[in-house]
């Protein structure tokens, strides 16, 4: 049985990468600040404090083998400039380019051929007014996952990209984001989690092997313009 490991397994587009992968068959371990209950056999949670730079590698220790690593855990801050806080922005950066650095460099001689690393990044990250902090994480993932996927090709191992827009979940409402509010894309609504989880999904099938160190984006059409 294949198995992946999650991280920001408790809510949004994690949770619905976990629900999905379950229902295809995964064996999936959950990585979340909180503890996720599931009645099924085949998860696993794994309560953890993912900004504690010790505890994830002590953690990913006493996991079993994965096949995928799908770092999916984020937050949003947004800040004009003259109101960007340094103390923000570390925790950006330890969240989504640490972590993923962590992750990558653990598993990369341990995932077997066929491995994937997906890591969920934002397509604001070739530039937002007012999201700074945040875009300039997102933007880091894309030169490391495309400097990943060179190394790793040559291995049957693949690292992606799946960059979404304004995604209906619980990130969208919190409260560091008032100065930057979500757009409503073309297609009249927001994006949904299983659409990106679909896009995951995806990118873990035998059909997605020859995809790597891309950027793909879901954004219901707010990149056209």
């Amino acid at each position: 049985m294949r198995h992946a490991i999650v991280t920001g397994a408790s809510s949004g587009i994690g949770e619905a990468i976990v629900d999905l992968l379950l229902s295809q068959g995964w064996r999936v371990t959950g990585l979340s600040r909180r503890v996720v209950n599931k009645d099924c056999a085949q998860f696993r949670s794994i309560a953890i404090d993912l900004m504690d730079t010790q505890a994830l590698p002590d953690a990913l220790g006493n996991i079993d083998q994965p096949q995928a690593v799908i770092h999916a855990a984020g937050m949003m801050a947004a800040a004009p400039l003259g109101e960007l806080n340094p103390e923000i922005g570390r925790q950006l950066w330890q969240l989504h380019v640490s972590v993923a650095e962590t992750l990558v460099n653990f598993y990369a001689q341990k995932l077997p051929r066929g491995g994937r690393f997906i890591i969920i990044g934002s397509r604001t990250s070739k530039g937002a007014a007012g999201r700074s902090q945040y875009v300039a994480t997102k933007a880091a993932l894309v030169g490391m996952a495309r400097s990943w996927a060179a190394e790793l090709a040559p291995l049957g191992i693949t690292v992606n990209i799946v960059a979404p827009g304004a995604t209906e979940t619980p990130m969208l409402k919190a409260p560091g984001r008032s100065s930057s509010p979500p757009s409503v894309p073309p297609i009249g609504r927001l994006i949904f989690p299983l659409e990106v989880a679909a896009l995951v999904s995806f990118l873990l099938s035998p059909e997605a092997a020859a995809i790597t160190g891309q950027e793909l984006v879901i954004c219901g059409g707010a990149s056209l313009s």
